[in-house]
């Protein structure tokens, strides 16, 4: 990326951190939603740790804290898709797109900003978590793992829901965006760990690749770690994907005009 694309991207970066900052109807969503579920989850299905072959060795409140760490940087580029779609209406994304030299550089200032918007977001829930007395057992390189595998995952939520924005050009599309990485979120085991599921629920959990992604986590967080590799690979061969389809719906929005 030459100094031009590294301009188009911190500005537009800067404009949608600007805006996002200024706007407490942008900011209060994207944080209640992950304290509210810390707090209902870890504050409220304590008990759930004392079930037979529940066996995390941090406690409840670090096992949902992963859950509600990954859930945040998932939404958290999610959020940024809409802001794409929210730029198409008001006309100012096609006046990016024709002034940019290099389109994919208004991409890549998306993902700046919502990497910023999420590690807002993740430093507060953070903090939180450990006021309510999670405890951390991983050292430095879980920890570094752990919030690789949270970076990842909004990357890979900005270029989904940025597609959809990139195709549909309306905030309309909201729910197409936000519904599919909603659902695969809460398929994955959200209140215990995975051999504790059963029936359905089991069987899509075990085929989940957020199942790993989440296991792997808790894991590095805990100080044990488990399909680490497992995790990274799924997650970076779905970005792969999204690459592609990111890159597909920009030049459907380009010839749009």
């Amino acid at each position: 990326m030459n100094a031009r694309d590294r301009s188009v991207a911190l500005a537009v970066a800067w404009r949608n951190l600007h805006t996002y900052f200024t706007s407490p109807s942008l900011v209060l969503p994207g944080l209640f939603f992950p304290l509210l579920f810390f707090a209902a989850f870890a504050g409220g299905l304590p008990a759930v740790s004392r079930l037979p072959g529940f066996d995390y060795p941090a406690g409840y409140t670090s096992f949902q804290y992963v859950f509600v760490l990954l859930q945040s940087a998932s939404f958290g580029g999610v959020f940024t898709g809409f802001s794409i779609a929210r730029d198409f209406e008001s006309g100012f994304a096609r006046r990016l797109l024709l002034a940019a030299p290099r389109r994919s550089a208004v991409l890549v200032g998306y993902e700046l900003a919502a990497l910023c918007r999420w590690a807002f977001t993740g430093s507060i829930v953070t903090v939180v978590a450990l006021l309510g007395g999670m405890e951390v057992g991983g050292g430095a390189v879980d920890l570094f793992g752990l919030f690789g595998l949270a970076l990842l995952l909004n990357v890979a939520a900005l270029l989904w829901a940025g597609g959809i924005a990139l195709r549909l050009r309306t905030i309309q599309a909201g729910p197409l965006m936000q519904v599919p990485v909603f659902i695969l979120l809460f398929l994955a085991p959200v209140y215990v760990p995975l051999e504790l599921l059963s029936g359905w629920i089991h069987a899509v959990a075990k085929i989940n690749p957020v199942t790993y992604v989440l296991t792997s986590g808790r894991g590095l967080l805990a100080g044990e770690p488990v399909h680490v590799a497992l995790a990274f690979g799924l997650v970076l061969a779905l970005l792969a994907l999204l690459s592609l389809w990111a890159a597909r719906s920009l030049r459907r929005a380009e010839r749009a005009g």
